[in-house]
């Protein structure tokens, strides 16, 4: 009987969109060897250039972390199946304290009240209970709507943005009339408006190492709807520091996870997590697109985690991470565990203050871009002017095939940013190219490998087909 790997959403497109594959071995180690020669695509995403197992992608056997087996030497038996989790993002003591409900509140929570889990005192204790909310999101929204509807007495919401019409798809904090509005703003009066006895926070600004343990201090739990690992190590290793548990989701196109991390007792998410991916390995949702009511499903667990923990009921999450396929509708359930030698909850601890995260995840400032454009770029008015003179030049187009049914530059060659280097031989080194995408991103990617291959004459068109729309033409379709 042969075994069978599990392939998350994000890696799919590297075995020809299969969710499981069959491989063959006698360890964990031989089963991941038979499917990373079988696609070879894979393996820059599992394995460094000297051949360790890259510390950002976990390996379950079953349902057991590799990493407190042997590892790669692991033993399979016929039947077992691995588990891959790349990175994508007993309850804790509340310290709320009883707070009285008046007769509107008690009318209001009346199907809490005859719950006898929950009941005039663990309605009294969300009505005492805060939360902070990191982003008024995809993740934001769901959570932050049925926390107030559930009645938690504070809620704290941080986001800097403005509402965009790309964010009505999934945010349902927001509307149509608050397109351009502060998304703070929105929120609150929505949020107000569900129920006008609760407290609403808003801090316009980033969570930063200056300002998180200040802001963390002030609330019971902290709910994490962030969309970047900079930002998710930083409030992890915040709540640890500050001992608030943390309600953590992600999202990708139809993949979810979530559990609750940085509790006394179970593990961070550096435990899960010890190195982040190298910048641009892990597509976000802006490139790679999200379900848009995936959010709401997770941002309701994540709801649902800080319930349980105000009122100390039920079975949280804690040492478990939940998988969720909305395309297959599955869902699975891993262990976690504490990693002894996790530096920030671990017994000898090396990090003992919020440290600059943006290094810590690869991700340096841009240099002062020289006067006019790189060599390597092309402005869409200049690519309008190439194509008015009717130059000699290939345009390529690097997105997948449902973003051309979106909209499209006319002329353009699909050439997938996943099958460039497989059919670069379709491409003329002596040639002028223009290679575009969305927003720039993996037109960059497809530029940097062109270069490596030997074209000179290759260019990324500087802001995509975003800029496209702006700059030239406006009848294109923005998505």
């Amino acid at each position: 009987m042969a075994n069978i790997i599990h392939i998350p959403t994000p890696l799919r497109p590297f075995t020809d969109k299969k969710e499981s594959v069959e491989v063959n071995g006698a360890t964990v180690g031989e089963l991941l060897t038979d499917l990373t020669t079988r696609y070879e695509g894979l393996r820059k995403h599992l394995y460094t250039d000297d051949g360790r197992l890259r510390n950002f992608v976990n390996v379950y056997l079953n349902d057991e972390d590799i990493r407190y087996l042997q590892k790669e030497q692991t033993p399979v038996k016929p039947g077992d199946s691995l588990s891959i989790v790349p990175s994508v993002a007993g309850g804790a003591p509340s310290v709320a304290t009883a707070t009285d409900l008046n007769a509107e509140e008690i009318k209001r929570y009346s199907r809490h009240l005859i719950m006898l889990e929950v009941g005039i005192d663990g309605q009294r204790k969300l009505k005492a209970g805060s939360v902070l909310c990191i982003g008024a999101g995809g993740l934001g929204s769901p959570a932050a709507m049925y926390l107030a509807a559930a009645g938690v007495g504070r809620i704290g919401i941080v986001d800097f943005d403005v509402v965009d019409f790309s964010n009505l798809q999934r945010q349902l904090l927001h509307s149509t009339r608050d397109v351009g509005r502060s998304k703070l703003a929105s929120a609150k009066d929505r949020l107000l408006g569900m129920n006008p006895h609760i407290e609403i926070d808003t801090y316009e600004t980033t969570v930063s190492s200056d300002n998180a343990l200040d802001l963390f201090r002030n609330y019971d739990v902290i709910l994490d709807g962030t969309d970047n690992f900079p930002t998710r190590y930083l409030v992890n290793d915040a709540c640890v520091i500050t001992g608030k548990p943390n309600a953590y989701g992600s999202i990708f196109r139809f993949d979810g996870q979530a559990s609750v991390f940085a509790t006394k007792d179970g593990p961070c998410y550096r435990c899960l997590y010890p190195e982040p991916p190298p910048p641009g390995l892990v597509p976000s949702c802006a490139e790679g697109g999200v379900l848009g009511i995936l959010p709401g499903l997770l941002g309701v667990i994540q709801a649902t985690e800080v319930v349980k923990l105000i009122i100390g009921k039920g079975n949280s999450l804690i040492g478990r991470l939940l998988l969720v396929d909305a395309l297959e509708m599955k869902f699975r359930e891993l262990k976690l565990r504490k990693n002894p030698e996790c530096p920030i909850c671990g017994p000898n601890r090396t990090i003992h203050q919020l440290i600059d995260y943006d290094q810590f995840c690869g991700i340096h400032p841009e240099p002062p871009p020289p006067p006019g454009v790189s060599e390597w770029e092309i402005t869409p008015v200049e690519l309008k002017k190439k194509m008015d003179r009717k130059d000699a030049f290939t345009l390529i187009d690097v997105r997948e095939p449902h973003e051309v049914d979106i909209c499209r530059i006319p002329g353009a060659k699909l050439i997938p940013l996943g099958q460039i280097q497989t059919r670069v031989n379709e491409l003329n080194t002596a040639d002028d190219i223009v290679v575009h995408c969305k927003s720039g991103v993996r037109s960059g990617k497809a530029v940097d490998f062109l270069k490596t291959a030997g074209f000179k004459r290759v260019k990324n068109l500087k802001g995509g087909i975003l800029a496209w729309s702006d700059q030239v033409d406006p009848s294109v379709p923005k998505y």
